[in-house]
């Protein structure tokens, strides 16, 4: 590969004068007084000059560097990277769809509004919840909206003092960010040596702590993949003592068609889109986050909300709360993201109520099977049974000295992502797993074969392992100077062309 050309950044390729357009001449005038002095540049924008082959070239070269589920196996365990499948796309980029507007009136866009009002209740029947708001932007923001609504439900009952929220060790770090930022205080329960929660210890927190508890968050199956069996226990305690259960909905594939979190004690829940209903990742762009609620919760739902009236036989928008309402009101821009939801939508119509049962077994079974496949060279601090994903701490033989980084980076030259890492921090070396029901054994099996060989190599030729990778465009960084000294701009040199 010739590195002047795809290695460097677009201004490196820049040469004064070239021009990758041809555009008409302007058939008007304007004069730069027309404008106020203080938005005028003094100096030109300092753009890249290049030729259109240049960019294209270089736009393309950059697009090979990006690996993606597309591209191969992408075993980003508690991420859940599922395979977005094209018809999804297809149907998002219909100009009936893509070319609506938000605040065009409701009988102009009556398929639209049946779509958001049929997914609504499709998420309510897979999740055993009474009522779905799609309004949040992100499954971070789901979260948020959730814990509002536990708040907006006790302060209704003039429970102000219940401001405190039960958290295991081994969540998300989303839960107590979330908790935070909606104004509650973080109580942590400690959990057993399988991964689960330490029962005795939250009853001894709800002795302590009872009449303050607003709420207890969980994702179930855990953050290690494995099944909380003593849900209904855990749920008793905390409705006992007046707190709601809040389902962390980023763990909801490997019960997909099993179990349904409102069956299991669960009051609140938002969804991730992204990790369950094929959808992508929203990488800092759009995303979806529904949360749905047990009947007695719908009135603190925010709004606008799409409903349907019997009497006009249409569906409608409710925008403002009346005068008696409990609503939160609004928590983002209109509905949510809509493409996002047309995803979401597709994807469950296209597997229907027959196969979208087999999504959690399927999912659980790929699990499974690596992690039987691997025990015996990766350390397996939990043994039985996972769901979706498991964790491994490291290589069974430490004498190696060659850690769960450096497997990671191992992984990349031989054309696969890195499971996550470091994560959850019950383990040393950490290295998380996850499957979908997507993978087939074909897929699998060459992970298998791959983990297995760099065990090998880490046992015969560790220094191999320890400098990897070396087939990528950037080799190892120092990951401490990177944190630390940030190169975040680019600094404009002449570039002559020599």
């Amino acid at each position: 590969m010739n590195n002047r050309l795809y290695g460097n950044l677009i201004f490196e390729l820049s040469r004064k004068g070239r021009k990758g357009y041809s555009l008409p001449k302007a058939d008007y005038s304007y004069s730069t007084s027309d404008l106020p002095q203080n938005l005028l540049r003094q100096n030109d924008a300092a753009l890249p000059e290049c030729d259109e082959l240049t960019v294209v070239r270089h736009y393309t070269n950059l697009s090979h560097n990006n690996f993606g589920v597309n591209d191969g196996f992408y075993p980003l365990g508690s991420c859940t990277m599922k395979y977005n499948p094209v018809i999804n796309e297809e149907i998002a980029s219909l100009k009936d769809f893509a070319g609506l507007h938000p605040l065009q009136p409701a009988d102009t866009c009556q398929w639209a509004l049946n779509i958001y009002y049929d997914l609504q209740k499709a998420l309510s029947e897979l999740t055993g919840l009474s009522e779905f708001t799609l309004n949040p932007c992100a499954g971070a923001h789901g979260e948020l909206t959730g814990l509002m609504v536990i708040r907006a439900y006790h302060q209704s009952r003039n429970d102000n003092e219940r401001v405190n929220v039960i958290i295991p060790d081994s969540a998300h770090g989303t839960n107590p960010a979330s908790a935070a930022v909606c104004g509650l205080h973080i109580i942590e329960v400690k959990s057993l040596a399988d991964g689960t929660v330490d029962v005795e210890s939250l009853k001894a927190l709800i002795q302590e702590h009872g009449t303050s508890i607003a709420a207890m968050m969980m994702t179930n199956p855990n953050t290690v993949g494995m099944f909380e069996r003593q849900i209904p226990e855990i749920a008793k305690l905390i409705h006992d003592c007046g707190g709601l259960m809040y389902y962390d909905g980023a763990n909801l594939n490997p019960m997909l068609g099993v179990a349904r979190p409102g069956d299991m004690g669960f009051d609140v829940m938002h969804i991730n889109l992204h990790k369950t209903f094929s959808t992508p990742h929203g990488g800092g762009g759009p995303g979806c986050g529904p949360v749905g609620v047990r009947e007695g919760l719908e009135q603190f739902l925010p709004t606008p909300h799409v409903a349907f009236n019997e009497k006009t036989n249409a569906f409608v928008v409710e925008y403002a709360p009346s005068s008696d309402s409990m609503s939160l009101g609004s928590i983002g821009n209109f509905f949510g993201n809509f493409g996002v939801v047309l995803k979401a939508y597709s994807y469950i119509l296209s597997l229907g109520k027959e196969n979208i049962k087999m999504v959690g077994p399927l999912s659980t079974l790929n699990a499974n099977y690596i992690k039987e496949s691997l025990k015996d060279l990766y350390e397996l601090p939990i043994n039985g049974s996972c769901k979706h994903e498991f964790v491994f701490d490291g290589l069974k033989d430490k004498s190696t000295g060659v850690t769960t980084m450096d497997i990671a980076k191992r992984l990349l030259d031989y054309g696969y992502h890195a499971p996550t890492i470091y994560f959850p921090l019950l383990f040393h070396e950490a290295m998380m797993i996850e499957p979908t029901e997507s993978e087939s054994k074909e897929t699998i099996d060459d992970f298998i074969r791959v983990m297995r060989a760099i065990a090998d190599e880490a046992k015969n030729d560790p220094e191999l392992v320890k400098t990897a990778p070396h087939n990528t465009p950037i080799g190892r960084v120092d990951d401490v100077l990177a944190a630390k000294h940030p190169v975040l701009t680019f600094k404009q040199i002449a570039n002559d062309g020599n």
